[in-house]
């Protein structure tokens, strides 16, 4: 069984694998509107398109920035985090990890514009979001099966266009809210490897969080023997 830190090096290529396995044809259809804005479309990834993006996450972390748990009012998330584009911080985006050892994060990639633009396509935005849809940010979280991610709004980026989730690894579950307040009404999901959840327009600053991670529940072949990766990526409107 492979720690994070552990896993062989990868050989994918990343420019041309991403055209093979992430074409507009791929993913499942099936698909759940919570709210204006917010979509689920389980099992959205295939197993194959899950494990190529797990050799990516093992390059990502042996970057110039190491994965960390950032602190947020002085407390350790249980949730380790590695970013690309911008590195997040609370409550701010820099290009450089002050927090971490100084160095210059790693650039936003370019497979991954094409698949939020994918993305909202497939949960339903009009063709101008989705044409204008540029991510230039992603925070990359790894849960093992302790950790929880508080209920907060995503509100650190200067623009609102729609956050794009992508999960892989172990399911949990996530707490989907409203906008004015961390309590009710909110809606608990079973997110599950390889799900799609996008959230913007109205929905955009709803309260949300992971309050349960399901240790080895993630499926066979999808490239991680234990916890979970989330992708979220965004449009942060910084220049620089």
């Amino acid at each position: 069984m492979n720690s994070i830190e552990t896993y062989p090096q990868s050989t994918a290529v990343a420019s041309i694998a991403m055209a093979a396995l992430f074409g507009p044809e791929s993913g499942e259809r099936s698909r759940r509107d919570l709210a204006p804005g917010a979509t689920l479309i389980p099992d959205w990834l295939t197993l194959q398109q899950q494990a190529w993006i797990v050799r990516q996450f093992y390059d990502w972390i042996r970057g110039p920035v190491p994965i960390r748990a950032a602190k947020v009012r002085g407390h350790e998330m249980s949730v380790r985090t590695v970013c690309l584009g911008w590195h997040w911080q609370p409550y701010k985006y820099t290009r450089e990890a002050g927090d971490v050892n100084g160095a210059h994060v790693l650039g936003f990639p370019d497979w991954m514009v094409r698949l939020g633009r994918y993305a909202l396509r497939e949960a339903g935005y009009d063709p101008a979001v989705v044409d204008a849809y540029t991510p230039d940010t992603a925070l990359v979280n790894y849960y093992d099966a302790a950790a929880r991610l508080g209920i907060h709004q995503d509100k650190d980026e200067s623009c609102l266009a729609p956050v794009v989730s992508l999960s892989v690894g172990d399911s949990c579950i996530f707490r989907f809210g409203n906008t004015t307040t961390r309590g009710k009404p909110y809606t608990d999901l079973l997110l599950g490897s390889g799900d799609l959840f996008v959230f913007g327009g109205p929905s955009r600053l709803a309260y949300h969080g992971v309050t349960k991670v399901h240790g080895h529940s993630a499926p066979e072949g999808c490239g991680l023997d234990q916890g979970r990766i989330n992708i979220t990526m965004r449009m942060t409107g910084l220049e620089g």
